[in-house]
C-alpha cells in the first residue's frame, strides 16, 4: 500500500501548493488526496515537481450532477485514478426506500465518469436500518467501491476491522484516522480505533491508498510529520 495525506488535514495552512506538496514529499508520504478539484493543470505539475502521486479526488454531489464533463475532463487532467464523494446528509439514509434512492443516485454518477466513483462514509451511515445498518444495505445493493473511513466507522460503535473485510475487493482506499472515545479525532495512535487491524485487514482487502487525516489538527505542519510516523510502523 502507498501512504497519502488528505488534504483538507492542511486547509488552514496559508502556502501556495507547491510549497505544501514540498513539505509532504519531504514528510516520506507517497502522494496526496485533494479536498476539491481546484486547478488541475497546476496541481498536477506541482504534484509532478514533488515527485508526489495521488490517491483521488473529493468532489461534492452539487458538482458532480451540475457538469460532469468538466469534471471528468478537470480529474483527467490531474489524472486522480478515484473520483470520490465525500458525504451525503442523513436523509440518504434515513429509511429503506432512501438507501434505494441513494444507490440509484450513485450507480447513475458513477456511470458518468471513465474512472471509479467511491463513496466515503462518516458516523451517520450507520443508522440501523432492517437486520443491520444503512451502510449495510447500501453495500449490499451497489456495485461502487469506498473510500472507507475507520475513524468515523468505529465513532459509530462499528468494528472497522470486519467492515474493512466485508469490502474485500471494494475498498481501494482507505482513511487511517484515530478518534477518542468520545468520537472525536485524535493523533494517530492516542486514540481507540485499532489502528493496526485496520491497516493488516486494509492490505488483505486489496487497498491500494492509505490515505492519513486529522480533521482538526491542532497544527497543521506538525500534523503532516506525526500522520507519516504513526503510519510506518503500521505498515512494516
Amino acid at each position: 500500500m502507498e501512504t497519502a495525506i488528505q488534504l483538507w488535514t492542511l486547509r488552514e495552512l496559508r502556502e501556495p501548493l507547491s510549497d505544501v506538496l514540498d513539505r509532504i514529499s519531504a514528510a516520506g508520504y507517497d502522494g496526496v488526496e485533494f479536498a476539491g478539484i481546484g486547478d488541475p493543470g497546476a496541481s498536477r505539475h506541482a504534484l509532478d515537481e514533488a515527485g508526489l502521486g495521488v490517491a483521488g479526488v473529493h468532489v461534492q454531489l452539487e458538482d458532480l450532477q451540475s457538469d460532469t464533463r468538466t469534471v471528468g475532463n478537470q480529474v483527467r487532467t490531474l489524472d486522480a485514478p478515484y473520483l470520490i464523494l465525500p458525504y451525503l446528509d442523513d436523509d440518504h439514509f434515513a429509511s429503506e426506500s432512501a438507501v434505494e434512492s441513494t444507490v440509484t443516485l450513485l450507480e447513475m454518477l458513477a456511470a458518468e465518469f471513465d474512472r471509479p466513483l467511491l463513496y466515503h462514509n462518516h458516523d451517520h451511515e450507520f443508522v440501523p436500518l432492517g437486520d443491520g445498518t444503512a451502510f449495510d444495505a447500501l453495500v449490499d445493493q451497489t456495485t461502487i467501491g469506498f473510500e472507507f473511513d475507520a475513524g468515523w466507522a468505529h465513532a459509530a460503535g462499528q468494528d472497522p476491522v470486519e467492515l474493512i473485510r466485508r469490502l474485500d475487493g471494494r475498498v481501494p482506499v482507505v482513511h487511517l484516522k484515530d478518534m477518542t472515545a468520545d468520537g472525536e479525532p485524535t493523533a494517530l495512535g492516542d486514540g481507540v480505533v485499532p489502528l493496526q487491524g485496520v491497516v493488516d485487514a486494509a492490505r488483505e482487502a486489496g487497498t491500494e491508498w492509505l490515505v492519513f487525516e486529522h480533521d482538526n489538527p491542532e497544527d497543521p505542519v506538525d500534523a503532516i510529520q506525526a500522520g507519516i510516523d504513526g503510519m510506518t510502523p503500521l505498515l512494516r
